[in-house]
């Protein structure tokens, strides 16, 4: 009983400091806002902090780089939720550089790809034109 009302506490504990984090806006690209609420968006800027639930948004082309603690986080293009949950997916930290990963599209429509072509001087010569 001791055992499971201290993982408890333990998990109540983590879970507190996630959800307090704050994050330092390192750079931003393009258009990235942050709900504001009522359905209004204001944009974000270098420099500022923002909490671990502020949502925000990136427009295609855009992306956002925080830092939280010592690490740097990333949220890429098109993107919609928590700073915590975006933040938190798919960034990988190699010696103070941020590489976005995505596996999940890796030559997923290889070889299903059409491809239709006409030359107008072929489409051209079936026609006949009178003047």
């Amino acid at each position: 009983m001791k055992k499971i009302v201290f993982a408890l506490l333990i998990t109540l504990a983590v879970t507190m400091a996630v959800s307090a984090q704050d994050y330092l806006v390192q750079e931003v690209t393009g258009r990235v806002e942050r709900d504001t609420g009522g359905g209004k968006w204001e944009p974000i800027k270098a420099g500022e902090t923002l909490k671990a639930e502020t949502i925000v948004r990136t427009v295609v082309g855009a992306s956002l780089t925080v830092k939280s603690g010592d690490q740097l986080l990333a949220v890429g293009p098109m993107k919609n939720g928590k700073l915590a949950d975006l933040a938190g997916g798919g960034v990988i930290q190699i010696q103070g550089r941020v590489s976005q990963t995505d596996t999940s599209a890796v030559n997923r429509n290889t070889g299903r790809i059409g491809t239709a072509s006409a030359r107008a001087s072929s489409a051209a010569a079936e026609i006949e034109v009178e003047e």
